[in-house]
């Protein structure tokens, strides 16, 4: 599932098109976002973020199974969404 997708910023109110090939992480730099990230590979957890709609599609390694499955948080650098919008608490 790498097509194109919105991610909807809970704080700012921005909605924001995550390209196909790109990850939320990149787009959101480019977007000028603030965000805190560290390893860009979905290893450290520094990204993690809260998901507060839709499904994300988990390419970490960190995360556990049991918080794969709740879907609350994602790691925005590496992993995409299975949803066509995923409500972010950025």
């Amino acid at each position: 599932m790498d097509d194109a997708f919105e991610v909807r910023l809970n704080r700012s109110g921005r909605t924001v098109t995550i390209p196909k090939g790109e990850t939320i992480l990149e787009t959101l730099i480019e977007e000028g976002v603030d965000v805190v990230y560290s390893c860009m590979a979905g290893h450290c957890g520094t990204c993690e973020t809260r998901v507060i709609e839709g499904t994300p599609d988990h390419r970490d390694s960190f995360l556990r199974d049991e918080e794969r499955s709740d879907n609350k948080v994602m790691m925005i650098c590496c992993s995409r969404s299975r949803t066509p919008v995923l409500v972010l608490d950025l």
